[in-house]
């Protein structure tokens, strides 16, 4: 759970110079009101030469330096722990999100979760940088200008001790109803950016299907929605400042009429006393409604605090690593022995379940089954990149979570239907397969065996030409030849493919297969297969239904023993044949 108070307590050393600091600043603002008191007391009603006064103004000038000192470093220090405190929040939602990047990737979406590490996170700085800074200068300095208050003249030291009150009671109502505004604004905020966000990565789609003016209408829905919200925010925010100026001056001027009797009416105060009073009391009442200004952003925090802690506290499977290493770069024996998983425990969720099957090194298999049968998950499961819910997942005998990390997706590589590729060079883009010490030379042979060195070679810039974000500028063929070059570089224990010829031409699915069979040489292969041609091949095929895997054999054994394989060989060969 986040606390925000812990945090902060968790940064002693500053809390203890933001005490130092706000005792500094209440001791200068006594210090200037004694000085300029005395200034123009003797100035104008004991009529002293100027040459006198000199030293009170030099040391005037001296506190206020110092006063402003003082206040500088106190915001300084509160801005400190804000940056400290912003940066541990970010790491530990980096950390999360990229401990399981499945299991993140499939829940919300992505501007949402940007805009709760970049927005929600920044909402929690005024906590630090401007509500703590203020209540330890709330929670002392009105204490020593009291104290000096009730040493000079009591009745103005008791209006202060009956309307004072008015202000935190006041702040407390206000608060509240900040909070729950606040809350209302990041969520909007956070639904606005998630909307833009899938809005501008589907916008073919969108054009595609003629579907612009809805998104347009839902984006604009979205919009008013959040400046609604913050509008609302902004009006309590106005209230506070307007109910604070209210007390304020009424305090004030209760104050400046007590103190005018007394000077005037009855005449039994002097004008050095009542001239303080006016001075320090302003001072008193002003650090009590920058705290009040201070609590409504403070409330704001608890808003954003509330929402981060429901996405760090979220149920998420966690995968958990070890320190061993494999010893050895032959591919390894891989073995799940009563192994479950599922996405989630409400009733119709994805599972697989039942799983009991161990693969042989260099073994190439072929995985299988209808859509949604659960064949991409499983090799997630396979990849290290899913834990499995119940049961083990071993390789060479010992458990996958004994394994270092690093080590484990060192021997892996894994490509997709859609591999990503980043905005960048391509070289870049295949260095980033694990390799990346990797020269120019290895890079250049990586690619030659992933079939695209010709394509390489017809671009200006080579290797180093720049592709957008998600591999913009090229075809899908030739993202799936980047991938491969990936693995080429890396060269793996375990390689595994999904689907990776689906929606390519027949040449380039040729060029394809002829890099995975060279791959296939050094590692193992495990490729959730649609061609028959990818099916016969392989050593191995495990068919999956349901979540099950409900056979295994050759080509030939299941043909003879599975109906539903056989159905399946039907339709591929049908749909070869057309």
């Amino acid at each position: 759970m986040i606390v925000l108070k812990d945090m902060a307590k968790n940064q002693k050393s500053r809390l203890v110079f933001l005490a130092i600091f706000a005792i500094l600043v209440g001791a200068s603002i006594i210090g200037q009101s004694y000085l300029l008191v005395t200034i123009i007391d003797h100035i104008f009603v004991k009529a002293t030469p100027f040459s006198e006064v000199i030293p009170f103004l030099i040391g005037l000038l001296l506190v206020l330096l110092a006063r402003t000192l003082f206040s500088y470093l106190s915001g300084r220090t509160g801005i400190q722990m804000a940056s400290t405190v912003k940066r541990t929040l970010r790491n530990q939602l980096l950390h999360r999100f990229s401990r399981n990047p499945i299991q993140s990737s499939i829940q919300g979406q992505s501007g949402q979760k940007v805009s709760v590490m970049m927005d929600a996170v920044d909402e929690v700085d005024s906590y630090y940088s401007s509500y703590i800074p203020q209540l330890f200068q709330a929670s002392i300095i009105p204490i020593m200008i009291l104290v000096v208050i009730f040493t000079e003249h009591l009745a103005t030291g008791f209006i202060i001790l009956i309307t004072a009150p008015f202000i935190p009671v006041f702040m407390m109502v206000i608060g509240f109803k900040t909070k729950d505004k606040s809350e209302e604004q990041l969520d909007k905020m956070a639904g606005f950016s998630g909307k833009f966000l899938d809005t501008l990565q589907g916008l073919t789609t969108i054009k595609l299907y003629r579907q612009s003016k809805k998104q347009q209408d839902e984006i604009e829905k979205s919009s008013l929605g959040f400046r609604e919200a913050t509008m609302n925010v902004l009006k309590i925010a106005f209230q506070n400042s307007l109910a604070l100026e209210f007390i304020t001056m009424l305090s004030i001027g209760l104050i400046a009429l007590e103190i005018a009797l007394r000077m005037i009416v009855f005449q039994d105060l002097s004008f050095y006393t009542g001239f303080l009073m006016l001075v320090l009391a302003p001072e008193f009442f002003t650090k009590l409604k920058d705290l009040g200004s201070a609590f409504h952003t403070g409330r704001g925090s608890m808003g954003a605090a509330k929402i981060l802690e429901k996405e760090l506290t979220a149920p998420m499977q966690e995968m958990e690593w070890g320190e061993s290493k494999l010893e050895s770069l032959a591919p390894p024996t891989i073995e799940i022995r009563n192994g479950e998983f599922s996405y989630g425990e409400e009733a119709g969720s994805f599972s697989l379940k039942e799983l009991n099957f161990s693969i042989q090194p260099l073994e190439q298999i072929a995985v299988i089954g209808r859509t949604g049968s659960g064949k991409s998950t499983l090799l997630h499961v396979i990849a290290g990149l899913l834990p499995l819910s119940k049961g083990e997942l071993r390789w060479n005998n010992q458990l996958r979570s004994t394994y270092d990390e690093k080590d484990w997706f060192q021997r892996i590589s894994y490509i997709s239907q859609n591999p990503y590729l980043f905005s960048g060079t391509i070289a870049d883009n295949i260095v980033i397969g694990g390799n990346e010490g990797a020269t120019r030379d290895e890079i250049s042979k990586a690619g030659e065996k992933a079939g695209i060195a010709e394509l390489i070679q017809s671009l200006p810039d080579g290797y180093d030409t720049h592709v957008g974000e998600g591999g913009r500028g090229l075809s899908g063929g030739e993202k799936q030849r980047v991938a491969l070059a990936r693995a080429f570089l890396k060269q793996p224990s375990i390689i595994l493919f999904d689907e990776p010829t689906t929606g390519l031409d027949l040449a380039t699915e040729r060029i394809l297969q002829s890099s995975m069979e060279e791959l296939a040489q050094k590692s193992t292969v495990i490729t959730v297969a649609h061609r028959l041609h990818t099916i016969k091949n392989a050593d191995r095929i495990l068919l999956m239904d349901e979540g099950k895997i409900i056979a295994t054999g050759t080509h030939e054994e299941l043909l003879k023993t599975s109906t539903i394989y056989r159905d399946m060989v039907s339709v591929q060969q049908g749909r070869d044949e057309a």
